[in-house]
């Protein structure tokens, strides 16, 4: 039988900057250790069990859960980043339990409707601070998820808890909490989490996007990695089904930047010289990251997707329902807070009510949030 001691003693293998399970900064609430589990691999396995993490399932990635059931939800997405993270992190002899938990936790904080729900409550909140989705992801696990009687939270451990709150992408601009204002750059192993995570939800909204047919190959001509993978695709299977055609550019590209990524990596760490981990934590860049030529190629795309998928009437017209559904349901619980349900209503008696309906709604899915909706405001609806 493998135990927690084996698994440390295998981190050993890891490169020397890589973060060893046995060198965690620990748990806010002292537990004694896992005999046959890591303190990463119990992380990963409380937030698998979470609540939080169940409700990913019907929360929004670009298309609300009742337009189909095709298109990606927080949960798929949250899936598909932990498995591009997790073979980056394998490859750069990283953490990959630590990395697993982070991308699981990453998006634990959104709200229904994706990032309009997120901008409502941001307006809604700006009085008291407004809302940040990395903020609340560590809020949930620190404090909304009730699991265990001898402390709030999941109690997970440092090195989580700061991937959760420092995670950061050209759309998540972290704003750190204490404990983790240090203005250090992050373990690697978070930024691999926070690259994998670009990679999926660029290449994975166009693929839904193209699904939907809100974006339509011809128009495709002005992304170059489409272009040119679509080329080779072309050449080497000549008579190829479309469907099939269009699932290996994505798959292609995917594994084009992956494999940059890598390489980049490595020759960051060779400039940088970097020997042991606190090289990395005083360094004003981030080592793991896309070549120049990369980026190039990634930034037509991302520009495609922001106008032709985000921009999208279509889009555009359900983020807007969506920021009025979040408004309506934190107007009304606000103004008669006795609708909330007894579980959340009990904590007005220590908590100031704006948070408290601020949780209550962050933490509801799409389709509870539509329901709750119809309660309030269609006549005939059973409340």
């Amino acid at each position: 039988m493998l135990k927690r001691i084996d698994f440390e003693k295998r981190e050993e293998l890891l490169a020397p900057y890589a973060q060893k399970s046995k060198h965690s900064k620990g748990r806010h609430y002292k537990e004694s250790e896992h005999s046959y589990r890591s303190c990463y691999q119990r992380d990963r396995d409380r937030i698998i069990y979470s609540t939080a993490f169940r409700k990913l399932e019907y929360k929004t990635q670009v298309f609300v859960n009742h337009e189909g059931d095709y298109y990606r939800t927080r949960l798929t997405h949250t899936l598909e980043v932990a498995q591009i993270a997790k073979s980056i992190a394998r490859a750069l002899k990283l953490n990959e339990d630590l990395v697993e938990a982070i991308s699981l936790a990453h998006d634990l904080g959104h709200t229904p409707f994706g990032h309009s729900g997120e901008d409502a409550l941001h307006e809604l909140m700006k009085e008291y601070g407004g809302f940040d989705h990395n903020a609340h992801g560590l809020r949930v696990v620190d404090h909304l998820e009730e699991r265990y009687p001898d402390f709030p939270g999941l109690n997970l451990t440092y090195e989580v808890r700061e991937g959760i709150i420092k995670h950061s992408t050209a759309y998540d601009l972290p704003r750190p909490a204490i404990p983790f204002e240090s203005t250090a750059s992050p373990l690697l192993e978070i930024q691999v989490v926070d690259i994998a995570d670009e990679i999926a939800y660029d290449n994975h909204d166009l693929d839904d996007g193209i699904m939907s047919k809100l974006i339509r190959e011809e128009d495709l001509k002005a992304v170059p990695a489409w272009i040119k993978k679509d080329r080779e695709i072309r050449k080497a299977y000549p008579g190829i089904k479309d469907e099939v055609r269009k699932y290996q550019i994505i798959r292609s590209i995917i594994n084009e930047q992956v494999t940059d990524v890598l390489t980049q990596t490595e020759n960051n760490i060779r400039r940088y010289k970097i020997r042991k981990q606190k090289d990395i934590l005083k360094l004003p860049v981030r080592l793991v990251a896309f070549s120049k030529e990369a980026e190039n190629m990634r930034k037509p795309m991302r520009e495609f997707l922001q106008h032709n998928l985000y921009q999208h009437y279509r889009v555009v017209r359900m983020s807007n329902k969506a920021y009025r559904f979040i408004t309506s349901l934190f107007n009304i619980y606000l103004d008669k807070t006795e609708q909330l349900p007894p579980s959340t209503h009990n904590r007005l008696k220590k908590e100031e009510k704006h948070q408290v309906v601020c949780d209550y709604i962050a933490g509801m899915t799409d389709r509870y949030a539509l329901d709750e909706y119809k309660k309030f405001f269609e006549p005939y609806e059973r409340v």
